[in-house]
């Protein structure tokens, strides 16, 4: 009975070691609310991403376990994601999707030596004004994708009366102002700059104030659900004005919003890394299984490949080990071969554009990447950005 009771415990002891060796690691996003659809974006991509590194042996030789947060794009809730990721003790977490909830969340991520590298969040204050060597994103940043919008509305708009408007979000606000600014650097003037409340429905007296306007060109910045409203309404008033956004539109819930009247709609993103080769395995599994590989799901892929890839080489999931691992490194994953600079932003092609025709969007060959056709190496950062 004594031996027994000596094997079993020895047993729960193997048991008790090999649940302690797994590494939980973090991802946050809007999983609930009206930009969902982009929360799922990262919850695929990190769940798949965490199937694929556990299938190749999983990270110095531990398995990889997923804690998907929730905070439904709102600043408050994102610090209470953050700081339930600290008490379960993550290492890393690959989010948020918002800038305004990257931004205060990084905060909490900074203070508790967890590294965070956002799939999504543009706004440049995230880099720029980052608490701690440990923020990364592997996007881009709103000064280039705006100065590429600005840029195209100057050269291809050039008599068009142009409205500039924004959901006064960090995100929204900091990606109109910075297009604004490229506009007007070439010579443009917009007729009307105003902002509007996120979450509404009815657009009408905005739409009103448009077509009184005479806008040809509509800019946007902000997210789908709104911007797809208003396409809708600007239609039902007659109006044929091109409406132009940003990387919140790559999502197929923006054409089920708008139906027909989403044609011709222009958006900026990032060259489709579904046309990576190092992507192809990765987009044929997830289509195979049903899922999606849109948008921002294989940049949460690329996030979690680039730490696992760091802390791989650290040998060690150790804060300051990782972080070093990630500043030094070249990383090959499915957007890319990247690696980030001393703000942590990344090194891969620039912005692009494309347009929405059909119920799917594609990109337009003749509109040109950002700057020097890079994400990083920006020394001519805004220093002030809206939050």
């Amino acid at each position: 009975m004594k031996k027994a009771l000596l094997a079993g415990a020895a047993l729960n002891l193997v048991f008790a070691g090999t649940a302690f060796a797994d590494i939980t690691i973090g991802v946050a996003g809007p999983m609930t609310g009206q930009y969902a659809s982009f929360g799922e974006q990262l919850r695929i991509g990190a769940e798949q991403a965490v199937a694929d590194i556990n299938e190749a042996g999983g990270v110095n030789g531990e398995m990889l376990q997923l804690s998907v947060g929730d905070d439904a794009c709102d600043p408050k809730q994102a610090v209470a994601v953050a700081n339930n990721f600290a008490g379960e003790g993550v290492p890393f977490v690959a989010g948020h999707f918002c800038s305004g909830s990257s931004i205060p969340a990084s905060q909490v991520y900074a203070d508790e030596l967890i590294v965070q590298i956002s799939p999504a969040s543009t706004n440049p204050k995230f880099t720029d004004d980052r608490p701690g060597e440990g923020i990364f994103r592997v996007c881009g940043r709103d000064d280039q994708q705006g100065e590429v919008a600005g840029n195209y509305i100057a050269e291809n708009f050039p008599d068009a009366k142009v409205a500039i408007i924004n959901d006064k979000t960090a995100y929204g606000k900091g990606l109109a102002d910075e297009t604004q600014k490229a506009f007007e650097a070439a010579g443009g003037e917009p007729v009307l700059v105003e902002a509007y409340t996120a979450g509404e429905k009815d657009y009408t007296s905005l739409v009103t104030k448009l077509k009184q306007a005479g806008v040809n060109l509509l800019y946007i910045g902000g997210y789908h659900t709104e911007a797809g409203l208003m396409a809708r309404q600007m239609r039902e008033q007659g109006m044929d004005t091109v409406i132009m956004s940003g990387d919140a539109l790559v999502t197929d819930e923006y054409w089920a919003i708008t139906g027909d009247a989403g044609e011709g709609t222009l958006m900026t993103f990032s060259p489709d890394p579904r046309k990576n080769e190092a992507a192809a395995p990765v987009v044929q599994k997830l289509e195979e299984e049903g899922k999606t590989a849109e948008g921002y799901v294989l940049y949460t892929y690329a996030a979690i490949q680039a730490w696992a890839d760091a802390a791989n080489a650290a040998g060690s999931t150790e804060y300051d080990a990782v972080v070093k691992a990630l500043d030094d490194g070249d990383f090959d994953t499915v957007i890319g071969n990247l690696s980030f600079d001393d703000k942590g932003d990344v090194t891969l092609p620039g912005y692009v554009m494309y347009e929405w025709s059909d119920g799917e969007y594609g990109q337009l060959q003749s509109a040109s990447m950002s700057g020097d056709d890079s994400m990083s190496k920006d020394d001519g950062a805004m220093e002030e950005q809206s939050n």
